[in-house]
């Protein structure tokens, strides 16, 4: 799948232009400040319908302009084709798919975008919940199940922490939904760490090394055994939680390991390295996309070069096109 054109207005630096892309590989060129990046940020705004730079989303909208809008064709395989349209004004967002404006639910799944960019080396030195936001927000792109699964858990996570801080009596209902959510997040997780690993162990090897992911606590076989376990974990903790206030336990709190040659990457990377894993990470969720549904999502790579040697450059853009 590809984007065969898009059109931007007042997005960022941008305030109006068209360009016509083919598949295969397509390079932007220029000086800093052009807005290379934010016509690959217009993509992934039509892709998911936010961006990949920020969560506030009409922090896009260009200084002096009242609205963003980006449009879009995407063209499969196939050749059947979807145009895509995106409008974001101040508390306001408007999707719309071949011209009807449609809910979130059903806008996403007609495009995917797999970003690399500077500002996601986060996923590897930052806090663990960008590792977790990574993982899930992937998933829940290949599997509408997935996303359903992440969002169930939040909003039980909300309701028992709320339950905790207010020393509610109704816990032990909010308890077994956590439960339930818990486990099934944690299997759908699981499910797709060992496919994520699977295309990371095969490759491509930048500059030889070797990259893996691995979850903490490791998965069990079924959800079943994922919801007993958790729930012998809270029963060890529910003191210390209800001081707390706030659950203490569960894939919220699950820790997402990334190595490279054995070692901790967020330790032992250099910042080459570092990005070479972020690269490894984009290449494999690609091939994850492709191995599931049969076509290819749209990479978006920002600023390839940028500590980035020649040989892993070019590894990257052979593996994109291939």
């Amino acid at each position: 799948m590809w984007v065969d054109r898009i059109e931007v207005h007042d997005l960022r630096n941008i305030r109006e232009t068209a360009v016509d892309l083919t598949a295969g590989l397509n390079v932007f060129v220029g000086r800093n400040a052009q807005g290379k990046t934010s016509l690959l940020e217009a993509v992934a705004l039509l892709a998911r319908g936010r961006s990949f730079r920020t969560e506030e989303t009409a922090s896009l909208v260009r200084r002096g302009a009242s609205r963003l809008r980006a449009k879009g064709v995407a063209r499969s395989d196939d050749r059947r084709q979807t145009t895509l349209e995106v409008e974001v004004a101040l508390g306001e967002r408007h999707l719309r798919v071949d011209g009807k404006e449609v809910p979130p639910r059903s806008y996403h799944g007609h495009l995917e975008a797999v970003v690399y960019s500077s500002e996601r080396l986060k996923v590897i030195r930052g806090p663990m919940r960008e590792r977790l936001l990574y993982l899930d927000r992937a998933g829940a792109a290949l599997w509408p199940s997935y996303r359903k699964a992440a969002s169930d858990y939040e909003r039980v996570l909300r309701q028992r922490n709320a339950t905790l801080e207010r020393g509610g009596a109704d816990l032990g209902v909010w308890t077994d939904r956590l439960l339930e959510a818990a486990a099934e997040l944690r299997a759908r997780r699981g499910r797709y760490v060992e496919r994520l690993r699977g295309c990371l162990r095969r490759g491509p090897f930048l500059a030889g090394e070797q990259y893996d992911v691995s979850l903490r606590p490791e998965p069990l076989g079924t959800q079943e055994e994922e919801r007993l376990r958790l729930a012998q974990e809270l029963h060890q903790t529910r003191n210390q939680e209800r001081r707390a206030g706030r659950t203490l336990l569960g894939p919220h709190r699950d820790q997402v390991h990334l190595e490279l040659d054995g070692q901790d990457a967020a330790q032992t990377a250099s910042s080459g390295q570092a990005r070479s894993l972020l690269l490894a990470l984009a290449l494999a969720s690609l091939e994850v996309y492709r191995e599931e549904r049969g076509t290819t999502a749209v990479a978006l790579l920002d600023d390839l070069d940028s500590e980035l040697d020649a040989e892993r450059a070019a590894a990257v853009c052979h593996a994109v096109v291939a």
